[in-house]
This record gives structure tokens, sequence and C-alpha cells, in this order.
């Protein structure tokens, strides 16, 4: 199905060239501008064109409107109207909207219409590190990139989801050299260990690599024994990631998060070759014995050139080779169409860089591949300072999640006493991880929030326990009326409040893609917040069981509760039947 917006454009467009296709050389000018009506006294949709137009023609902005107007083709529409200086109002016949939102019952895509190309999209998110617990900072990257994933492949593209994950480098001679010294039958395989031993291990590590130049010297070795493939010092390594690898994957599968693993270690083959071509382009400047590429309009503080360094001044590789490296073979290998990376906004210079870089050495075409960094705010704590533990240490995402789960079962212990203890255990955890995740896909993704249980788990306003219930509802009425709704029927949207939910409905397609073209998270969110808000007033305003239209109310109904429940699977939140 074609989108409502879309339908205007190409009606706005047409009026606008019978009109003026003779006095506009401009072919911008030909393709119309519309756009939903903030507010619903003035209509469903605007055209704005007028306005540009008159500019250009030396016109009367209204004057304009008037031949618009004149050539709109009002099929389904009524009424066109022009208001103030010549913005063109637009609504549709409530028999058309009631045709449109019909149409639905028997679309699986809910009305979003099927890509014109399907696209090969690359998104990384999560990325943390090995032998480090996963914390709150990790939260926003795993959710608002899983987030884009599900809504990519909902729309019908190609996605494979990434996880870029830390694990090579200089951290990890430290580790294996303090555990041969420390724990060798933990690193023989004697002695199991977990993530939390980990950690504790490489903090003594690092201050041992500090403090005693010998050890420094044995865990610099232990880099290059890694790096070349030495057996014991890979099985070591290996034997690392696989810990930590299946703490993090006990947190993803409760958040219900699905991942390729592919960390820097998988690019390390192609450092010497990117460093080489780079050097063959004419890219590489030595500078205090480093090999890096200056790029214009990149400084310092002070106004000095800010280098990407590609190899260290002693022959190692940095984070800056290994993102090159990944670029070019997303590019070259994976036959990317888009990529998408998601990282806090202190990585946004770095990205910036490198997608210069990037175009700058031939790695991609940016008329044919679109890359995309979407950073975000940090989470924040009620004292307006980077969310802590009371001791002031970061807040571990299991802690987190645990938290949430936790403050639900109260809410649920009080608002459902006779929950079954299984039953209450299984909606806390849907509505504790639900919360966690909509309270941060519907703040504004580059903007700081500040993180509150109580907030979260309210039962109003815009949040994930108000639409949960607002889902519920719905359901509750299909039970209580008792029939057995038809896949398909007839459906008249004739009171305001059922014109309005059915005018909302038919507009899902453009908020997924306007979620596409923006990648905020929060644009699905506020719809779905709207469409909660006016099922409500419709079910406040237009009796369902009983009524003469108690049918087509039913299947409006269901419309609703299908989009509901597809916007808040993209988002990655699960439903219930009863709250």
């Amino acid at each position: 199905m074609q989108n409502l917006i879309t339908l205007l454009q190409h009606k706005a467009s047409s009026a606008i060239c019978e009109a003026f296709q003779d006095q506009i050389s401009d072919p911008a000018l030909l393709v119309a501008e519309v756009t939903q009506s903030t507010q619903a006294q003035f209509g469903h949709y605007q055209c704005n064109s007028a306005l540009k137009i008159a500019k250009v023609l030396k016109m009367a902005p209204r004057a304009v409107a008037e031949k618009i107007v004149a050539h709109f083709d009002r099929t389904g529409i009524a009424p066109l109207e022009i208001a103030g200086p010549g913005f063109i109002n637009i609504s549709f016949e409530p028999s058309f909207l009631s045709k449109e939102v019909e149409a639905l019952l028997a679309d699986p895509r809910l009305g979003v219409a099927t890509p014109s190309k399907i696209q090969r999209v690359i998104v990384e998110f999560s990325s943390p590190n090995i032998a480090k617990e996963l914390h709150v900072g990790h939260l926003r990257s795993t959710i608002i990139g899983d987030a884009l994933a599900r809504l990519f492949e909902f729309l019908g593209h190609d996605v494979l989801r990434l996880n870029h994950i830390g694990d090579w480098g200089t951290q990890f001679g430290m580790l294996i050299a303090y555990m041969n010294a420390e724990v060798p039958d933990v690193l023989s395989g004697k002695v199991p260990a977990d993530l939390m031993q980990l950690m504790e291990w490489y903090k003594e590590s690092k201050k041992q690599f500090d403090a005693d130049p010998e050890f420094k010297k044995r865990a610099q070795l232990l880099v290059v024994s890694l790096q070349s493939g030495d057996p014991a010092t890979r099985k070591a390594w290996q034997m690392i990631c696989d810990i930590s690898r299946k703490a993090f994957q006990e947190i993803y599968e409760r958040l219900d998060i699905k991942l390729v693993e592919r960390g820097e270690s998988f690019y390390n083959p192609d450092l010497p070759k990117v460093v080489s071509d780079l050097e063959k382009k004419g890219l590489i400047t030595i500078s205090d014995g480093a090999k890096c590429v200056f790029l214009e309009g990149f400084t310092s503080r002070d106004g000095t050139p800010l280098p990407m360094i590609v190899q260290k001044s002693d022959g190692g590789y940095n984070y800056d080779t290994t993102d090159i490296a990944a670029l070019r073979h997303r590019v070259e290998q994976e036959k990317a169409d888009r990529i998408i990376i998601v990282t806090d906004a202190g990585q946004s210079l770095h990205f910036e860089m490198l997608f210069k870089l990037g175009e700058k050495a031939h790695y991609y075409d940016p008329a044919r591949v679109q890359l995309d960094h979407v950073p975000f705010g940090v989470v924040i704590g009620q004292d307006g300072k980077k969310f802590k533990t009371r001791s002031g240490d970061t807040v571990k995402l299991i802690d987190l999640l645990n938290e949430a789960v936790g403050h639900a079962e109260k809410i649920l212990d009080e608002k459902l006493p006779d929950l079954s203890p299984a039953e209450r255990r299984h909606t806390a955890e849907i509505l504790g991880i639900d919360a966690i995740k909509y309270a941060d896909l519907s703040c504004h993704r580059v903007k700081d929030y500040v993180f509150s249980y109580e907030r979260m788990l309210k039962f109003e306003g815009n949040t994930a326990a108000f639409l949960l219930y607002s889902y519920v509802r719905i359901l509750g009425i299909k039970r209580k009326v008792g029939k057995e709704i038809p896949k398909e029927g007839v459906i008249i949207l004739e009171h305001p409040s059922e014109i309005a939910l059915g005018l909302h409905l038919r507009q899902f397609g453009e908020t997924l893609d306007a979620m596409a073209r923006d990648l905020l998270p929060n644009r699905l969110t506020d719809y779905l917040y709207s469409l909660a808000e006016k099922f409500n007033a419709f079910f406040r305003d237009c009796r369902v069981e009983g009524s003469a239209e108690e049918t087509s109310r039913l299947l409006l109904c269901e419309v609703s509760a299908r989009i509901l429940s597809q916007g808040l699977s993209i988002l990655g939140l699960k439903t219930l039947d009863k709250m």
C-alpha cells in the first residue's frame, strides 16, 4: 500500500506541474512539499509549496495556492482549503479513510510500502570490551541499535547485526601475563573462572603494568606473541574471550538481542594491507615516527592539524586502523548499501574523520553507500551527573535489569494481587525490561536523559506500562464481546474519534519511513503513545459492545491491536495478554 503522504505528494506535484510547468525552470519546485498537519483544525495534511513558488514567480502566495487547488485531483479528499498566506490544508473523506483502514486488515505489512530496492544494511551496535562487564553505558547502544535493526528488517531490507567487540590489543598481553603468574591453573583449564574474576585480574594487571617495568615488558612480548599467532597465547586469549562472551550472551538473551560477533581481531590480518594501501595512495605522513593521515578541515584545539594515526611509532596498530579496515571490508566484502554505527556522542569526531578518510581513499562511494553514525547522550542520575551506584561505581547492566524487574514486581503486587507467583515473575520480567527500553527509546537519542525507575514504570503518560495496558485493554474488549473477529469486513468511520484513530492507523508507514531517514526511535514511540491516546478516546466516545456499529468497531480494535503490537515489536518490546 502507498503511504497517504506519498499519495498527496503525487496529487499536489501533478497540480503544480499543470498550473506552472511553463513558468518554473527549477524542477525541485515542481515537487510538492506535503507534511502531516500538527493541529486537527488545519486538516489532515498541509501543502506548503505555494509560498516558495510565489517567491520565485513574484506572485501573491494565495494566488499561487488557488491555482494549485484548481488543478488538484480531489478524489477521496474533502475539504481542500487555503489558509493564511497560502497554506493548503487537505483532509480525506471519511469514506475514503474507511476503505484505507479496512485494507489494513488483509495486509500483513499493515500499510507499510515494500522498498523499491532491497538494501544490504549493516547495523553495528552494543560493542562491549572483552574482560569487562556490560554496564549502563552499553544500554543505549544495544537497545537503540536493536530497534534500528528491527526497523530495517520489518521494512524488508537485508540486515546484518554486527557486534564490534573490543577483543584485541595491549590489555590482553597484560591480562595473560598476570594470569600466567597468579592463576596458571585457570589458563590451563584446570580451574574455571567467570567474568567477575577476569575483571579483578585485569585491574591488578593494569596496576603491575604501570608500576613494574619487567611485567610491562612481559606483557608487551605477549601482545607480539598473540599478534603473531603463538598457539599458547592464542589459546589463553580464546579462553578469556569465551568467558566474557558467555556473560554477554546471558544479558543479550534477557534483552532479546541478536548479534553476529565480529570483533577487532577479525580485521587484524587486514591492518598491514590498509596501511600499505594508504601509503600507495599518497595519504600517509610520518609524524613523530607514526604513520598518520591528515584530513583537511580537522584541527586540534590549538589549531594544529589533527591526525588519524594508522600505525604507531612502535609498529602497532590502533582503533583508527581497525575501523578503516572494518569500513573497507563492509563495503567490499559485505556489499553494504548502508552502514549504521551506534555509539556514544563522544565518538562523533572519530567517525566524521573515518568517513572522510574512507571517501578520500575510495573505500566507498557516497553516491552508492550511505554511512550513518548514530550518536547518543549519556544516562544521568537524579543528581544530574552520570548514572552511578551509591558507592560511585558504574552501574552494571545486569543489576539495572534486576532492579527494574524487582520494582515491577512490587507494582504488580499492589495492582494485581491475585497473580500466581509464576505469572507475577513472567509479567514483571516483561514489564521491567520493556520499561527500561521504552524510557530510553522515547527520549531524543542525542540528549542525555534522567534514569528513574519510578517514572518509567508509571501507568500514565508516555511509558511502556501505559502502552502495554492500552494493548491489554483492546484484547479485553475483544474478549468481552465474545465474538470471532473476521479476517475481513467493512469498517465505517463516522464519529470524529473514529476518524482520528483511523487516520493515525494509516500513518504507521509514514512514521517508519521517518524513523528510517533520521534514525530516531522516538519517532515511533511518539506515534505509539499517540495511538494509545487516540484509541482510548475512541473507546470513551464510541461504544463497541452491543452497538449498531459493533462489527466495524471491533475491526477497528483489531487493526489498532496489530499496529500497536508491531510497533512495540520493532522497538524490541514484548506484549502481555493481561495486566
